[in-house]
C-alpha cells in the first residue's frame, strides 16, 4: 500500500517545483495549471460556498473521501482562481487534522507575498480560514 505524502512534504515539494520558475510574476502565472484538477463546476457555485472577505467571488467546496479532504474551487478572477486552486491542490488528499494544523507557507516560500496586494493576501487568509473551518467541522462529524 502506498503511503500518502504528508502535507508538510507536499508543500515543500510544491515550493521547490514552483521556485524552478525564477520570475515571481511568471510563477504566479503558472498557477493556472492547478485550476483544471480542482475546478468547481458552475452549477455547484452556490452562495453558501462563497468565501467571505474576498473582493473577487470565490467558491470553495470540501468533501470527505476515504477519511481525506478533497477541495474544489472557482473564482471570477483568473489570478485569484490560480491562487485558490493552489490552496485546494495543497490541502486535497490530506487528513482533516493536517488541514487544520498546517498553515500555508507557500506564499512566503515562493515570494508571492511580495507580489500580491494586501487585499489579495487578506482574501487568501479568508480562503484558508474557510478550508480550515470546514476540515475542523468534518473531522468532528460522524463518518457514514
Amino acid at each position: 500500500m502506498l503511503v500518502p505524502m504528508t502535507l508538510r512534504d507536499k508543500q515543500a515539494e510544491l515550493i521547490a517545483d514552483l521556485n524552478l520558475i525564477e520570475n515571481v510574476q511568471e510563477r504566479l502565472s503558472a498557477l493556472t495549471s492547478f485550476i483544471p484538477a480542482v475546478t468547481l463546476p458552475e452549477a455547484l457555485r452556490t452562495d453558501d460556498l462563497l468565501v467571505p472577505g474576498c473582493v473577487s467571488r470565490v467558491w470553495v467546496q470540501g468533501e470527505m473521501k476515504d477519511g481525506r479532504c478533497q477541495f474544489r474551487c472557482a473564482a471570477d478572477s483568473p489570478m485569484v482562481a490560480g491562487l485558490v486552486a493552489l490552496l485546494c491542490h495543497l490541502y486535497t488528499d490530506s487528513e482533516p487534522a493536517e488541514v487544520v494544523a498546517m498553515e500555508p507557507e507557500i506564499w512566503v516560500g515562493c515570494a508571492f507575498h511580495k507580489a500580491l496586494t494586501p487585499t489579495r493576501l487578506n482574501g487568501l487568509a479568508s480562503m484558508r480560514t474557510r478550508m480550515r473551518d470546514w476540515a475542523a467541522a468534518s473531522s468532528q462529524a460522524p463518518q457514514a
